[in-house]
């Protein structure tokens, strides 16, 4: 046993920073002098906020704006709440001009009277949800240098999480964003729910705090104990009861108080702070005990009157305690006249030393205290009936607070929710079914929801659901698993078991068929799909549900249409003109949306942009996210094919960050930026986009896309002189292309494949290609065709009828055009490797190739060559590949980068590539 004496008072905590000088240092030269993002994890109890407070009061900011929201473990639904918290800071600040995007944020902070007027609105929550995005942005851009502080983001709704992703990818020049969280306590381990990475002109900073070592926790319990340096004995001692977490070597340091004190013997942490808190109060009158024990059951920061309701004392005498909890560093005022613990632990200690009946009774006064408040506080209100065991009243404000969540757009809350009220045992099945659907509904429509299908398998493996519920829930994991990627081949067994269970209810089993019979989903064969097709048909025949009738409509129109079906565009009328209500106006939308993919996949591009412009606006008025993520992605493969190339590249790698996790939307996003790539000969960045186009598993792929990346593949082969590599690319391809019995997809996959392919074995696929395209709808696939026979002039003219410019341009350099303006066109568009190419023909015949550059000086400024050479050797592109890629000799390559160095002030190449 370790004993110590001294003669003064304790500190209520450590009047120094004890072991995070280093990282206060990293923060402070970084944090005042650029836009930064500071990532701060650790455990309960290790400092992050200590650290935060010593940044934000360091002299170095004292310049800067200092907004802070924090996240709580039992909160309200209410999207963006820790940001929107940390904005009423602005209140009484000028901002500075905004734009009317702005306004959007006035319903979430109608105290910022400076605001514009809030806008019309959208109607699709996905716009509406991005010009908040936008808002908030202009807000903090407004104010002048800032740092935005969230902590505990481990507590964060989704839409807070998705705010800091998009200001921490982009933030204003004169913003720092700081962050803190507990990673072992992260939905999915991701603290803003997905991948991120700082961009290049951001500062980014993690900081992973550990417990304090033994020489550090001497420091401490000195400069606590304010006398001489403690012995490295009691030290030792010290970190080993208290695993080096300072808030914990803190409270048990303040429950010492008899002299000589003692340590005790080794205890696990949380009794060491039950007992701490327990010696502190003890001092105490009994009312600051009731006012403490109030709080710690209401679990977030009160205010008095809400504190003295639950401790049922008189307000005049609640004062007083909160004076003296105060002043005993037990409760602190966290905002303005609201009070709460300093630290969650803290909480749960107080929390943990009250007796089973008194802990009731104060429960019991919360839900008294809370039941009037406007508007109600459901969260809170389920969670004290719950601790109460007043089950009705659980289960009806947990449902109730379930479905708010979901109205508001707060997923994580209504999931948590419906799982705990599940986890009731002894729910009648009617109740059970009930709760299960909406769940399902609720993981099946969050985009934002770390791991939907895990939520979904919990449900299913409820032994209390009836068969059609359990069918029902079923069919919502296989439609949700369709969109992700690897699950296709799984997602096809689980909805074929739902069809099976759900004979109760046709409706649903005909949405099952429908999505078996989707004919772009997966390498199932052509032949085994249509009988589910045929079901679907059988089953319209009868069906006058309008919704569920346009909502079938949108998977078969779009299926037949997409292998090129020529009765679909010839024939709508079976496509409604006229809806009435939401979900109604919202399958409609998916219906025009489905079909302007199918119109980009065969060539009917004038019918695809139809399509998209009338089904984005009915999915807007509809409110239908998932669908206007699907049409975002089809208009940016069209714009690949219409030459549409201004600013697609950032366009779809921001939407790939936003829908990384959505299959059908990612890989097709993916082909683009691949196709892209080799359009500039950029092979690193082309192979990694390729090959997430589904072509390493075809069976859990969307089968065009996965085609149109073989022979992407193919052509970066190729241009490589890799004919191995190509031929390659170009029999997986054909292979996929067969066995699936669809020949209108290798529009794009066909004429390379002839470029590899031996002559005979060409010849035959034309043949193949001829015949499997026949009497389709396939204008695409035509001109293609044509390309393959070696008509390159009707290639031409087709393509250019389409509006298909890029490949019209590829097919004319084959009939004698004018190489010099077709290189400088496609310079325009942003084919750096294709004009290359053309001027090295032009020289190559000797005929001299005027660039449209011009001739004139750039001084330190890079020439478009040299940044054309710049942008490969980021690549990470040797000079000989670079070389090749631009059609130049690598000596001329080896200037070219001598020059880049020395006008952007490098030392190596290497540089460049970070």
């Amino acid at each position: 046993m370790t004993v110590f004496s001294h003669r003064r008072l304790l500190r209520n905590g450590s009047p120094v920073l004890v072991g995070r000088s280093e990282e206060l240092q990293v923060l402070v030269s970084t944090v005042p002098r650029r836009s930064t993002v500071v990532m701060i994890e650790g455990e309960a109890g290790i400092g992050k906020t200590r650290l935060v407070d010593e940044l934000l009061a360091h002299p170095e900011l004292a310049r800067l704006k200092i907004l802070v929201g924090h996240c709580q473990p039992l909160r309200e639904p209410f999207p963006y709440g820790a940001v929107i918290e940390a904005l009423r800071g602005l209140v009484g600040t000028r901002l500075q001009t905004v734009s009317p995007v702005a306004g959007a944020l006035r319903p979430l902070l109608p105290e910022l009277t400076q605001l514009p007027e809030q806008p019309a609105p959208i109607g699709d929550p996905h716009a509406e949800r991005h010009r908040t995005l936008r808002a908030a942005r202009e807000v903090l851009a407004a104010i002048g240098p800032a740092v935005l502080v969230v902590e505990d983001l481990q507590w964060a709704d989704d839409g807070t999480r998705q705010l800091l992703r998009f200001l921490m990818t982009d933030p204003p020049p004169n913003l720092s964003v700081v962050i803190t969280y507990r990673r072992e306590d992260l939905a999915g381990h991701l603290p803003l729910g997905s991948a991120y990475r700082p961009p290049d002109h951001v500062a980014g900073v993690l900081l992973q705090l550990g417990p304090l070592d033994a020489d550090a926790v001497r420091t401490l319990a000195t400069a606590i104990l304010d006398q001489e340096p403690v012995s490295a004995e009691f030290a030792n001692q010290l970190r080993e009861r208290t695993a080096g977490i300072p808030f914990v070597v803190e409270e048990l340091l303040r429950s010492v108080r008899t002299f000589p004190a003692r340590l005790p013997e080794v205890v696990e942490v949380p009794v060491l702070l039950r007992d701490a808190f327990a010696d502190r109060l003890s001092g105490l009158p009994e009312l600051a005990h009731r006012i403490v024990h109030a709080a710690a059951v209401l679990g977030v920061p009160a205010g008095v009157e809400q504190l003295t309701l639950v401790a049922a004392i008189d307000p005049e005498h609640a004062e007083l305690a909160l004076v003296q909890l105060a002043r005993a560093g037990v409760l602190h005022e966290v905002r303005p006249n609201q009070y709460g613990f300093r630290h969650l632990l803290a909480r749960q200690a107080v929390y943990d030393s009250l007796e089973g009946p008194a802990r009731r009774q104060l429960h019991l006064n919360a839900i008294a205290a809370l039941r009037d408040v406007v508007p109600a506080p459901l969260v809170q209100l389920a969670e004290h009936s719950r601790r109460a065991d007043r089950r009705a009243d659980w289960l009806q404000y947990g449902e109730e607070a379930a479905d708010l969540a979901t109205d508001v757009g707060d997923p994580a809350v209504a999931t948590g929710l419906l799982q705990q009220l599940l986890a009731e045992p002894d729910l009648p099945t009617e109740q059970v079914d009930r709760l299960a659907t909406k769940l399902g509904s609720v993981a099946y429509a969050g985009l934002d929801q770390h791991d939907p299908v895990a939520t979904l398998d919990r449900v299913l493996s409820d032994q209390r659901l009836s068969t059609a519920a359990r069918g029902e829930v079923r069919l919502l994991l296989g439609r949700l698993m369709v969109r992700q990627s690897g699950r296709i081949a799984e997602a096809r067994m689980v909805i074929s078991q739902a069809v099976d269970e759900l004979t109760e209810r046709p409706d649903l089993a005909a949405r099952g068929a429908a999505v078996l019979g989707t004919t772009f989903v997966g390498d199932v064969p052509l032949a085994e799909q249509r009988p589910w097709l045929d079901r679907v048909d059988a089953y319209l025949a009868d069906c006058d549900d309008l919704e569920l009738r346009t909502s079938l409509l949108a998977n078969v129109l779009g299926s037949r249409l997409s292998i090129g079906d020529p009765q679909v565009l010839t024939d709508l009328s079976a496509l409604p003109t006229t809806v009435h209500t939401v979900a109604e106006r919202r399958q409609l939308a998916r219906t025009r949306c489905n079909l302007a993919d199918s119109c980009t996949t065969i060539g009917q591009f004038g019918k695809a942009r139809e399509f998209l412009t009338s089904g984005v606006r009915l999915a807007a008025e509809a409110g239908s996210p998932f669908v206007v993520s699907t049409a975002r992605s089809t208009e940016v493969r069209l714009d690949w094919y219409t030459g549409r190339w201004a600013g697609l590249a950032e366009r779809a790698t921001r939407l790939l960050g936003e829908y990384r996790d959505l299959l059908p939307v990612a890989s097709e996003l993916s082909l683009v930026l691949g196709l892209l790539a080799l359009t500039r000969g950029e092979w690193p960045a082309a192979s990694e986009h390729l090959s997430r186009t589904g072509v390493d598993n075809p069976a859990d792929a969307i089968t065009p896309i996965a085609i149109g990346g073989f022979a992407g593949l193919a052509r970066m082969w190729l241009a490589q002189d890799d004919l191995g590599q190509a031929t390659a690319a170009v029999q997986s391809g054909l292979q996929l292309v067969r066995h699936k019995g669809v020949w209108v997809w290798a529009a794009d996959l066909a004429p390379v494949a002839v470029a590899v392919l031996p002559p005979a074995d060409a010849s035959r696929l034309v043949e193949e290609f001829a015949a499997g395209i026949a009497g389709r709808d396939a204008p695409l696939a035509q001109a293609a065709l044509a390309s393959c026979r070696g008509d390159h002039l009707s290639a031409e003219a087709e393509f250019r009828a389409l509006g298909a410019t890029y490949l019209a341009a590829q097919s004319s350099e084959h009939c004698g055009a004018d190489l010099a303006a077709l290189a400088d066109w496609y310079d325009v568009l942003g084919a750096t490797r294709d004009a290359a190419r053309c001027r090295h023909d032009l020289r190559s015949r000797g005929t001299p190739s005027p660039s449209r550059r011009g001739r004139r000086g750039y001084g330190s400024e890079l020439s478009p060559r040299e940044q054309d050479v710049a942008r490969l050797v980021a690549q990470g592109l040797t000079n000989r590949e670079i070389a090749d890629v631009l059609f130049l000799s690598p000596r001329t390559v080896e200037q070219h980068v001598a020059k880049v160095l020395r006008k952007l002030g490098v030392e190596s190449r290497g540089q460049l590539t970070d």
